[in-house]
């Protein structure tokens, strides 16, 4: 486990050139659904919700994505892409799912499995590669994330399977159960759960490369760093080979701008890898 320091000033750099002007040398398509059944009118909160912002480099190939998922906790928050991740050469497909009241789990999850089968299916047509697609997101964002990545049915439902995943990458996560969940079957925040509905439930040694990141222990959400060091620590007990964690000392929740970095440099570094080794 590693605690990481990040210099503010760099980061506010990254913010202000990206501001500065367009991102020339990208395209940046809107509302594209996700879900075949989002095409019903007679369903218009699926055509609202289910669908996604793809950002991808212009006139370039071989890209890897990353599917980012928004946070909110499950009952609002909408599509965006972080700041720090526009011209990396990198595509982002930044998704908006469904939310509490008006639907409840496991919708969401079902909504974030569909958006990656999304990007498996359809990336390639853009430039890109189905074989560098690295899923992460924010608090809630992160808690998808996690549960798409580990419980192999979701996706198996769009015959994707999860270990086609690069990396799993979620920001500041709920990994014993989320928050919303819990709530909706009447449990209080005080009585953590560990069930289906829970990541840690479904540790297991060939998952995806992870990297857990959360914000500082005194600072984040009751319990957020620790449950994620927990989650940590049973993927090594099940022998799992590249499960990380860091914990960023000074941020609390949020803090999806000084984490981004990381993010970056897991997503270049291991499709650098995958790249070497399909070429060999």
């Amino acid at each position: 486990m590693q605690r990481r320091f990040i210099f503010v000033i760099a980061l506010n750099l990254g913010v202000f050139f990206n501001v500065l002007g367009q991102d020339t040398g990208y395209v940046f398509e809107k509302n594209i659904a996700y879900r075949s059944d989002s095409l019903n009118a007679s369903d218009a909160y699926i055509g609202s919700r289910c669908v996604l912002d793809l950002y991808y480099p212009k006139d370039s190939v071989d890209f890897p994505l990353v599917v980012w998922f928004h946070g909110g906790g499950l009952k609002g928050g909408n599509k965006y892409i972080p700041s720090y991740l526009k011209r990396k050469g990198i595509a982002v497909a930044a998704v908006n799912y469904r939310l509490n009241p008006t639907v409840k789990a496991p919708v969401y999850i079902e909504d974030a499995a569909a958006a990656v089968a999304w990007a498996f299916k359809n990336i390639e047509s853009y430039g890109g590669r189905s074989d560098l697609i690295f899923v992460s997101g924010h608090s809630a964002g992160g808690y998808l994330t996690a549960m798409i990545g580990l419980d192999k049915k979701y996706l198996a439902a769009h015959d994707i399977d999860a270990d086609q995943i690069a990396g799993l990458i979620p920001f500041s996560g709920n990994v014993i159960n989320h928050l919303t969940v819990r709530a909706e079957q009447g449990i209080p925040i005080t009585q953590p759960t560990i069930d289906a509905m829970a990541p840690l439930y479904h540790v297991r040694p060939d998952a995806p490369p992870i990297l857990l990141i959360t914000g500082d222990r005194e600072k984040e959400l009751v319990g957020r760093y620790e449950e994620n060091a927990y989650f940590w620590r049973m993927m090594q007990v099940v022998g799992h080979p590249d499960t990380r964690i860091f914990e960023l000392d000074g941020y609390g929740h949020g803090m999806v701008e000084a984490a981004t970095p990381l993010l970056v440099d897991m997503v270049k570094a291991y499709s650098k890898s995958i790249l070497t080794e399909s070429k060999k």
